[in-house]
């Protein structure tokens, strides 16, 4: 059985990786008070314990709406990146999840493909983050690249994650809100934990893959499809009138090395996370879900 490390374990990807994968691997998901992924000497006496086939690094820092990125985030990001790839004697491959946003999301395409990289030093600092992490992955041997567009799913921040806040704001009789609509390529996290399966177990041939549906729906659609699992005639306000950019890729490279792969159903998706948050799956606050969109 692989040993694999997931980092994150608590965050939303993270968790579910460790639920969804737990019976087929011997997973360690250590938190930040067993492993201190910023405190070089402590991830090296870990991994050099451990002797992982995997790991699958998740953990991260970023800001929300609600809550401002710490001031340090590009380095706090970077050193646990680098604290793990330096020690790559002590593991099998590592894989990480890099974000679309590292091809800079203000002249990026629609449906983006992966030799798009580099062509912009994007200007976010979380999106910049990553892109450090993907110039050293180019390079790396037992590194690669999951970049990530949009995953939803149980666990996600539902005060702030679009699909879980409008199957949360219908539920409490609110308002469905955006600012602007826009296309976004939405994936769910049991179809991200089944690619991740075939990462841990497989032999990528290239460094980065775009790891995304290859398919986008509009902020409105994905409004529509929560009213209608719901059965309740919710208000969909936008906000801004026009549209934002695209924010989709193509993901011709993964189904390719992975002989094809059968994406579960949006809408039957959507419904089960519906479901769980009207069966109290989550502790909601319904003060949270009263902002301008």
């Amino acid at each position: 059985m692989l040993n694999v490390l997931i980092t994150g374990a608590t965050g939303f990807i993270g968790r579910n990786l460790a639920e969804s994968l737990g019976s087929a691997y011997r997973i360690s998901t250590p938190n930040s008070g067993k492993l201190n992924l910023l405190d070089e000497r402590a991830v090296r006496d870990y991994l050099c314990a451990g002797r992982f086939d995997v790991i699958v690094h998740a953990a991260g820092t970023r800001g929300t709406r609600r809550v401002p990125a710490p001031p340090d985030m590009i380095e706090r990001n970077c050193r646990m990146f680098f604290n793990l790839v330096n020690n790559e004697g002590q593991f099998g491959k590592l894989l990480y999840f890099g974000s679309g946003a590292e091809y800079d999301r203000r002249s990026m395409p629609p449906r983006v493909q992966e030799g798009y990289f580099d062509t912009h030093v994007p200007s976010e600092a979380y999106a910049f983050a990553k892109y450090i992490c993907a110039k050293y992955t180019e390079r790396a041997a037992k590194v690669y690249n999951l970049r990530l567009f949009g995953v939803f799913g149980k666990y996600e921040a539902w005060d702030v994650r679009f699909i879980s806040n409008a199957c949360c704001r219908t539920i409490y009789g609110l308002p469905i809100v955006m600012r602007r609509d826009v296309r976004f390529d939405y994936l769910h996290i049991d179809d991200l934990a089944c690619i991740t399966r075939w990462f841990i177990e497989g032999q990528p041939r290239a460094k980065a893959y775009n790891v995304c549906t290859g398919r986008s729906r509009s902020l409105g659609e994905l409004a529509q499809m929560v009213a209608g699992v719901s059965g309740k005639n919710p208000e969909i306000a936008v906000r801004e009138e026009g549209w934002g950019r695209e924010y989709s890729g193509d993901n011709r490279r993964l189904l390719e090395e992975m002989g094809g792969y059968e994406f579960r159903d949006l809408g039957e998706c959507i419904r089960e996370l519906y479901a769980w948050y009207e069966s109290g799956g989550e502790q909601v606050d319904p003060a949270l879900l009263r902002f301008d969109g």
